[in-house]
């Protein structure tokens, strides 16, 4: 048996491509970025050796923990990178054509886990750059909507295992993003998004397919 029944439906060999074409913004996925065994062989070494941690923050007066479990890697103050994430991100860096310097790890562990609508946190130099999202494990829905524009229609994006999301540099100053819960019965997902914290060295545009 497969690790994940979703898997039944890839298609061995060919990414499937989509460009958004956001307003203000660019947001492409590749669905099938790595195939099957290798999203299986990444989720699963994923899962049994990060030092995941649940964190907390502030909501409503009260000290809430995370609905989520995370993990920090690079960045100057985040763990050190493992021989599986550097080839992760050597693989993506190759396609997406950036240098990214930090990752951050989310792990979904079932339909209660969730993020909430937000925006990333600006980089200390004060700019926003490209961010890179990879998924592992069960599909879960990723919402979008723009700011302040009521005309941009909201995308409910399923990201799929082994797929990768690029998100341009300017997505984060105009649009939010979220994973909601989900009342149906549903394995784990482990989202890891590089980002670029420093000194970018953006080689050009984000690739075609």
């Amino acid at each position: 048996m497969n690790l994940f029944e979703e898997t039944a439906l890839f298609d061995e060999g060919k990414r499937r491509f989509t460009d958004f074409q956001l307003p203000g913004a660019e947001l492409k996925l590749w669905e099938q970025f790595f195939p099957r065994s290798t999203a299986d062989h990444y989720f699963q070494i994923l899962k049994d050796s990060t030092p995941w941690r649940q964190r907390t923050r502030k909501m409503y007066d009260k000290m809430l923990p995370d609905p989520r479990l995370t993990a920090w890697f690079g960045g100057g103050d985040g763990l050190p990178w493992t021989a599986p994430l550097l080839e992760i991100k050597a693989l993506v860096e190759a396609h997406c054509k950036c240098s990214f310097d930090g990752v951050l790890l989310n792990y979904y562990r079932d339909g209660n886990d969730s993020v909430s609508w937000h925006s990333d946190t600006l980089p200390a130099d004060g700019r926003h750059h490209t961010i890179a999202s990879v998924t592992f494990g069960a599909t879960r829905l990723f919402k979008v909507r723009h700011k302040t524009r009521k005309d941009v229609n909201q995308l409910q994006i399923p990201l799929t295992h082994g797929s990768l999301l690029l998100m341009g540099d300017t997505m984060q100053d105009h649009y939010e993003h979220h994973v909601p819960k989900t009342k149906q019965e549903t394995a784990g997902r482990i989202n890891l998004t590089f980002r670029i914290l420093a000194s970018p060295k953006v080689y050009a545009n984000l690739s075609q397919p």
